[in-house]
């Protein structure tokens, strides 16, 4: 065994909950777990990491790692923190899911070699679709107690809330599916533990009873804590949703930045879960940036670590050069090499004005750039006053009066960026 996966995880702050004995189990040889996803969309996104963490980890400590996506639960919903069913997906779109989050997840663990234990990506909609109402009731329903699924957590909080809608028998029988999964992959494919969000506990618990009561056998469970930010605002999160792994859907900037910008408390908390950065890696980090804080240094290498695992060494050194255009000293070459999401992500919530091709065709005076066609300054008088002080730039490049903006001027055939001082930006938009 490389390593002892309880202990790992443990030190890293990613142990909730762990049933009696899945320490000792897990040491005794190679053993198989699996991590339930969600496939309602075509992408993971941050909430998800730490359950792949989990995964990664103990594919390192010398475990086999299952994949499972909720084909079959991911049409039903589950009950612990949601409010609202879900909505019912078909199969051809579950399939693209399936294929787009398994691409991501090899980013993390390995599914192509011979190894022994080699990552595995099963679907439940494989096993559940074929059964009928009458066999689940009859072979699963009848070993589990309505008792003991109404003593769960998240049952109980959706039957005592005021919520009008109450909990439907979908939703109720979410378990007990759940539930069945685990005894599914305990019987075909010798899976002994299931990980999880400390919300799960309860549907993984039904699992190990199930395997229990059907399977005579014995599963594990073992929960992460659910991740939560210093300032109480929610994880994952940005004003715009979700933080996506998917670089069409949050960018590799805006991921960048999103790590970038948090808190010192989160940064100390979020490097041991979301890095492979070694204990004493992580120590020496904390104690530097405890003597420099403003420098960053644990934002940054956190920010780092995760662009690159996510993304790519590429896309990391273009978001630090974008990053750069805002906050440090970059050039209109630097501003020319970033694509047009990127471009408009750095400069989101600057002000805009659109000007038509004609208009540059001849050359657009600066005085018409900064005034009289835009409003970026108030007067033609002050345009003249600003670009006198040389306090005026074209795309980074300090310009006089003199200067006409053309075609070569133009970022990705659409955009030329003024400035006026270091921190006022105008988006000029060129249709």
């Amino acid at each position: 065994m490389a390593k002892n996966f309880v202990e790992e995880l443990t030190w890293r702050g990613m142990v909730h909950d762990v049933m009696p004995g899945a320490e000792e189990h897990l040491l005794e040889g190679m053993r198989s777990a699996y991590v339930g996803i969600d496939p309602t969309a075509d992408s993971l996104h941050i909430g998800h990491l730490v359950g792949v963490m989990m995964l990664k980890h103990f594919q390192l400590s010398g475990h086999k790692p299952f994949a499972l996506v909720g084909g079959a639960t991911g049409m039903i919903g589950d009950p612990s923190g949601k409010s609202a069913e879900r909505n019912l997906l078909d199969e051809a779109t579950l399939r693209h899911n399936q294929d787009a989050l398994k691409g991501q997840l090899s980013r993390f663990l390995d599914f192509e070699s011979d190894a022994p234990n080699a990552a595995v990506l099963v679907n439940n909609y494989d096993w559940m679709k074929d059964f009928s109402f009458l066999e689940f009731i009859r072979d699963v329903g009848k070993h589990i107690t309505v008792n003991y699924m109404m003593a769960k957590d998240s049952v109980k909080k959706r039957l005592s809330s005021d919520a009008k809608e109450g909990m439907s028998f979908t939703e109720f029988t979410y378990q007990l599916v759940q539930g069945y999964d685990f005894l599914y992959l305990y019987q075909n494919h010798d899976c002994t533990l299931q990980m999880g969000g400390s919300d799960q506990w309860g549907n993984i618990t039904t699992g190990t009873e199930l395997i229990r009561r059907i399977g005579g056998g014995k599963g594990f469970a073992m929960t992460c804590p659910l991740i939560t930010k210093a300032d109480g605002t929610k994880f994952g999160k940005t004003e715009g949703g979700n933080v996506w792994l998917d670089a069409e859907r949050t960018s590799p900037y805006k991921f960048y930045q999103y790590w970038l910008n948090t808190s010192d408390d989160d940064a100390e908390k979020y490097i041991k879960i979301f890095t492979f950065l070694t204990k004493d890696e992580i120590e020496k980090l904390v104690a530097a940036h405890k003597e420099e804080p403003h420098l960053r240094a644990l934002q940054k290498r956190l920010a780092e670590e995760i662009t690159v695992m996510v993304h790519s060494q590429e896309d990391l050194d273009n978001a630090i050069k974008a990053s750069n255009i805002l906050f440090g000293k970059s050039t209109s070459e630097d501003l020319k090499g970033l694509n047009e999401k990127t471009f408009l992500d750095v400069f989101e919530g600057v002000p805009q004005a659109t000007v038509s091709k004609t208009d540059i065709k001849d050359g657009l005076d600066m005085i018409g750039a900064l005034a009289a066609k835009t409003n970026f300054l108030g007067s033609n008088g002050e345009a003249r006053r600003e670009l006198k002080q040389n306090s005026i730039s074209v795309n980074k490049e300090k310009v006089g009066e003199e200067y006409l903006i053309t075609e070569s001027d133009l970022i990705k055939d659409k955009f030329v960026l003024l400035q006026r001082g270091k921190k006022n930006y105008f988006v000029l938009v060129v249709e």
